[in-house]
């Protein structure tokens, strides 16, 4: 049902975009944004991942360098049928994690050290295998076009508000009105999409990541604890590029703690409830997720 309300949400974000299109320059403005769009998907089809490692400032590790934390990614890897990702750790005191690439071949783990230091190697091994539930969703990839249909969009709305849109040509009933409403409503619309399609794969990779590592408790002991610290500890790369939010497995932004229509990510609570019930489904499982309290800051071997 999610895979569904995926691809729906997804052809009515790229219909959005075609519309803005349309109602900016008719059928050849609709052809240009067209074009405009496949382009940029090109492009981050074959980069996003390097530019969002890049901007994370995130360091390549190995059986050397991170020996238990690399050897644990690929015991997860081969329950999960993955080929072995790359992995990566980002200097950063807020603990969280994501994962990126085009494709299960081409794919890579990021994790901060915040999270390596603050939980359990169990649930360390929880947040990862939801992050190996999304690259054998391929939602890594379904995240990138749908922020870069959603930047091209606001790109077209940005254009219309300088250059007066609407082509006399195309017939637009709404005249400059219609522009004006088209400049502001897209954007948000298209952003109301990209944070439903996000909501909606995060619920699917807690699923994948726990049934993964076979214990859906140690997960949502992670999620409790990493959303006790993320809104409390910055993260500064993120906040600069609020448009990656939406990949990490918890929110980075200091706001968006409800599961509501302006949110990239599901309530804590509802996903842990959620976890609940697949391990009484499991059969048990892992431990109890701690109701409130603070995570404890321990040195884990990794790196």
């Amino acid at each position: 049902m999610n895979h569904l309300k995926t691809a729906i949400l997804l052809a009515g974000m790229t219909a959005l975009f075609m519309a803005v299109g349309f109602a900016l320059g008719g059928r050849g403005g609709m052809m240009i944004a067209f074009v405009v769009a496949a382009g940029m998907n090109l492009f981050s089809y074959w980069n996003a991942d390097k530019m969002v490692l890049r901007m994370y400032g995130a360091r390549e590790v190995d059986d050397r360098t991170a020996p238990e934390f690399v050897g644990m990614v690929r015991e997860l890897a081969r329950r999960a049928d993955l080929p072995m990702p790359r992995v990566f750790i980002m200097d950063n005191p807020q603990p969280n994690a994501f994962a990126t690439g085009r494709n299960p071949q081409n794919a890579a783990v990021a994790a901060t050290t915040g999270l390596l230091q603050t939980l359990t190697p169990e649930e360390v091994a929880g947040v990862m295998a939801h992050e190996l539930a999304h690259i054998k969703h391929y939602d890594t990839l379904t995240m990138t076009i749908t922020a870069t249909i959603a930047g091209a969009i606001s790109m077209l709305a940005n254009f219309g508000l300088l250059f007066g849109g609407g082509n006399r040509e195309n017939n637009n009933p709404f005249g400059f009105i219609g522009t004006i409403l088209m400049v502001v409503l897209a954007p948000m619309a298209a952003m109301l999409v990209q944070m439903a399609i996000s909501r909606s794969r995060e619920y699917e990779a807690d699923r994948g990541g726990a049934e993964i590592l076979g214990r859906p408790m140690a997960l949502a002991s992670a999620l409790a604890k990493i959303s006790g610290e993320a809104h409390q500890v910055p993260n500064y790369e993120a906040e600069a590029n609020p448009a990656t939010a939406h990949m990490f497995i918890i929110n980075p932004l200091s706001g968006a703690r409800m599961d509501n229509l302006f949110s990239t990510h599901p309530a804590v609570e509802n996903r842990i409830a959620a976890l609940r019930d697949l391990s009484q489904r499991m059969g048990g499982g892992g431990f109890t997720a701690p109701a409130s309290a603070p995570a404890q800051p321990r040195r884990g071997p990794w790196g």
